[in-house]
């Protein structure tokens, strides 16, 4: 079944979707000739409006889903909390979705969840911000989408993101200003849009300083502890290692830190070992590390925020961008190079 859209009925009419939405919600300040042509044309099409995007006036009683792969993530926690509280303080409810888009059935799932579940919006966060199918499932489904952190399609939704590119490049060059010059690189996950932009922040800062980026210390790893532990043993399980290692989250660096404690390596000493995100375990961690605080819950309550922006719009997605800050956060796990 086709599902008509407040687009179509826009387009049918010959107005903007601004003009539907405000013939649907009653807006006073609509000709009345232009009003009973909108009507009309959403009578002969049958289209239902989406009650988040008639206003909060309609209904107080909301529903945003939260989309993630790994819900159970430090980085999907943060998001959460801050999705949530931005959610009480509106009077929404916030619906957390895992979908695992390496089952081969996961948009059938996914459909057959939004058929049961009207939601008023949602929220994608990496990877699945960037799955072009459920995208075109959520539009589908009338739903408005805002997207944390991707890298595809950058008109198409609002979206909600920090510079990764930046504050890794910023990491690196405090590193190389502590005398490091063989600093080691652990990258994230790679279906993950900011960490290559993280990678790439650190090769333009060592490129800057004059130096090379050597291949056997650039290891793949993918958010996980247990990938930090395997790229920490091959940069440190033999002489030729490292003095510094600049891992693409917070979880693989402190994999670095118990596998250079198992080696006997001394950190700060003999290594400087930095992360991404300022995670509880940064924190918790001794040395506790240096890292990039990076604002997930801001992100959540500010992906929130934008859709109340778009559902302001009748419905129809504005293409909104907000970067927010991050902050270098430095600890006892970096130090300067010794002197020989």
């Amino acid at each position: 079944m086709t599902i008509i859209t407040i687009k179509d009925v826009a387009a049918r009419a010959g107005v903007s979707p601004k003009t539907v939405s405000r013939v649907i919600n009653g807006e006073s300040y609509v000709r009345a000739e232009l009003r009973e042509a909108v009507q009309k044309v959403v009578d002969e099409l049958g289209y239902r409006p989406n009650a988040f995007a008639r206003g909060l006036s309609s209904s107080r009683s909301f529903l945003i889903g939260l989309f993630f792969d790994d819900p159970a993530s430090g980085y999907a926690a943060d998001i959460q909390r801050g999705a949530l509280t931005r959610c009480r303080a509106l009077s929404y409810h916030l619906v957390i979705e895992q979908i695992e888009p390496d089952r081969a059935d996961w948009l059938e799932q996914c459909d057959a969840t939004l058929r049961v579940v009207r939601l008023g919006g949602a929220i994608l966060t990496p990877p699945l911000c960037d799955l072009p199918e459920l995208l075109d499932l959520l539009d589908q489904h009338q739903v408005p989408v805002v997207r944390i952190a991707p890298g595809d399609f950058p008109g198409r939704t609002p979206r909600v993101h920090m510079d990764d590119y930046g504050a890794a490049r910023e990491m690196t060059v405090r590193l190389v200003a502590m005398g490091h010059r063989d600093i080691a690189f652990i990258q994230g996950n790679p279906t993950h849009h900011a960490a290559a932009r993280r990678f790439e922040g650190f090769c333009a800062a060592m490129t800057e300083a004059g130096l090379a980026v050597a291949d056997t210390w650039v290891l793949q790893g993918d958010f996980s502890f247990r990938s930090g532990l395997e790229a920490a043993e091959l940069l440190l399980g033999h002489s030729n290692r490292p003095t510094a290692v600049f891992a693409g989250n917070d979880e693989m660096a402190l994999a670095v830190l118990v596998v250079a404690m198992r080696h006997g390596i001394a950190v700060p000493e003999q290594l400087s070992v930095a992360g991404f995100d300022d995670a509880p375990i940064a924190r918790m961690a001794w040395p506790q590390l240096t890292t990039v605080r990076q604002p997930n819950a801001e992100m959540g309550s500010t992906a929130v925020d934008l859709l109340m922006r778009a559902q302001v719009s009748g419905g129809d997605a504005i293409a909104t961008e907000c970067q927010l800050p991050y902050a270098l956060i430095m600890r006892p796990s970096t130090a300067p190079v010794p002197a020989d």
